[in-house]
Order: structure tokens, then sequence, then C-alpha cells
């Protein structure tokens, strides 16, 4: 049977297992959403694995070495971030226990996923996390009902498609000097594989599940 229901000090020491030790307060939404993935996966099919410690060890563990990397970012306390391809609210929900900055938009096409995340933020009650249903390319305009003038400040994108495809869809996105994060398996391309109109900020990796995987920021410059 798949071991759910972790408590909030059981997934605290699983990340000072991992090396990326989180504080004491961010322990219980972690376990929330760790429960409620393996719940909802039993029907859903949500990821692969069907345990909490190698969901957590496998998959969340991106998300806690993308709070560190955005943290380092230069953004603003107001900043509007999308999340393309959310799917089961991977990286996104476990990052906003731990990043909070701005107003954070779940992107997903696929129902059940979006119904999975809502239910998952509504019990969590992360600050300025929202869910949005529907392609990404219409997200802006559902934004927009409420604040006219959005732009992204930042996209993330994992595996959501290839990069050089993404940096032609998201720049009409993009506020100016905006930023993409992906995250990748690869090292980043170098500067002279970059097209036009776009630059490398900075990256990271880190181990995870035997490899190494990767942040790359870039920004879209005139």
């Amino acid at each position: 049977m798949a071991k759910t229901n972790p408590t909030s000090s059981e997934v605290i020491a699983a990340a000072k297992k991992l090396g990326r030790p989180i504080e004491s307060n961010q322990g219980k939404p972690l376990a929330v959403y760790l429960d409620q993935l393996i719940k909802w996966n039993k029907k859903m099919n949500l990821v692969g694995p069907t345990n909490w410690p190698t969901v957590f060890k496998t998959l969340v563990v991106d998300s806690l070495h993308l709070a560190d990397f955005l943290t380092s970012m230069e953004l603003s306390k107001d900043n509007l971030t999308l999340d393309l391809g959310a799917g089961a609210g991977l990286p996104g929900i476990p990052l906003r226990a731990l990043w909070q900055k701005g107003e954070y938009w779940l992107v997903e096409s696929r129902e059940r996923r979006t119904l999975f995340m809502r239910s998952v933020v509504g019990k969590i009650h992360l600050p300025g996390t929202h869910v949005f249903e529907g392609r990404a390319e219409e997200v802006l305009d559902h934004i927009r009902e409420t604040q006219p003038d959005a732009m992204a400040d930042l996209i993330l994108s994992r595996a959501f498609m290839p990069w050089l495809k993404l940096l032609d869809f998201v720049r009409p996105m993009l506020r100016e000097n905006g930023t993409v994060v992906i995250l990748a398996n690869t090292p980043p391309p170098k500067p002279e594989e970059l097209p036009e109109g776009w630059q490398l900020e900075s990256e990271a990796d880190y181990a995870a599940a035997g490899k190494t995987r990767y942040f790359w920021s870039l920004k879209m410059v005139a």
C-alpha cells in the first residue's frame, strides 16, 4: 500500500536528508501537498511514484532548489509569474510553500489536473497563488479581466515545449526585460546558440535521484 499522510516532522527530516533544510513552518504545507498527491494519484495517475518519500526526493526536490534560485534573482515584490504546463502542481505548489513573492499562476489545460491543484491550493491557503484551466496563450487575457495591463515578469517551464520553441512562444507574454526560467536535465545553451533578443542571465545545477539537474535563467533583451 502506498505510504501517505506524511507528518510535518517527517517532511522536515526528509528535506534535511536531501541537504536542503526547510523552515519548521514549511513542513506542514508540503506534507499536505504530498498527502493529497498520493491520494489523488491512486485514481488519476498524476505522477509515477506511489509513495511520498519517493515523490519528495525525485520531484519535490526540484522545488526546494528552485526556491533558492528564484530568491537569488532580482524580482520585484509584486512580480507576475506564469508556470506553464503545471500538471500536478510540480514544481509550483511546493515552490509556493517556500517562495511566495508576487502573484503566481499555475497554468494547465487538463481539467482533472486543475481540479487537483485547486483543491490543494485551497487546503494549503497559499498566498497569491492561482490556477488557470486553459491554453497557455489564454492566461493573460484571463488575468487582464481584473488587471488590464498585466504582463508576465517571469515564466517557468519544465518540459512544456522545447526551449527554442518556448522562447518564441512566450515573447508576446513577457514584460520588457522579462525572464524565462527553464528546468532541464541538460546544461544551458552557449551564448552563441541563443536566438537574437535573449541572453543567459544565470544558471544553477544540483544533484537529484543520482543525476544532475539544471536551471537556466534567460532574459529577454531589446
